[in-house]
């Protein structure tokens, strides 16, 4: 029910930083739960961090205090800002859209790959 479009990510140095941002197609927004996941060790895909339509954030507790969501309703986009990055950081990294309406919808962007080097 939405597109979504990763960018921002790269190759970075341990202890850099990182912005991505996940551009939505629609016009209903701000009426999305956003989040952002990457894949584990496992190839599991696991919760790094999401924002209510209220504003409402949660974060894993292995990026707590070094990632920050935001979102820009007026721009139809969600942020992630990525600091004090570590090698474990180092994944594919997928935005995320949930609403319930007549059901769940989930939409997913491409992913975008974040490398973090020693």
């Amino acid at each position: 029910q939405v597109q979504l479009v990763e960018s921002g990510g790269g190759l970075v140095q341990a202890g850099g930083s990182l912005r991505l941002s996940c551009a939505a197609s629609g016009s209903t927004f701000s009426l999305y739960m956003m989040a952002w996941y990457r894949q584990d060790p496992g190839n599991r895909r696991e919760l790094v961090a999401s924002i209510s339509s209220g504003g409402v954030t949660n974060y894993a507790d292995s990026v707590k205090g070094r990632f920050t969501i935001s979102r820009d309703n007026a721009k139809n986009t969600v942020y992630l800002q990525m600091n004090s990055l570590k090698p474990e950081d180092t994944s594919v990294y997928y935005c995320n859209a949930r609403r319930y309406e007549r059901g769940w919808r989930n939409s997913w962007g491409q992913g975008t790959q974040i490398t973090v080097s020693s």
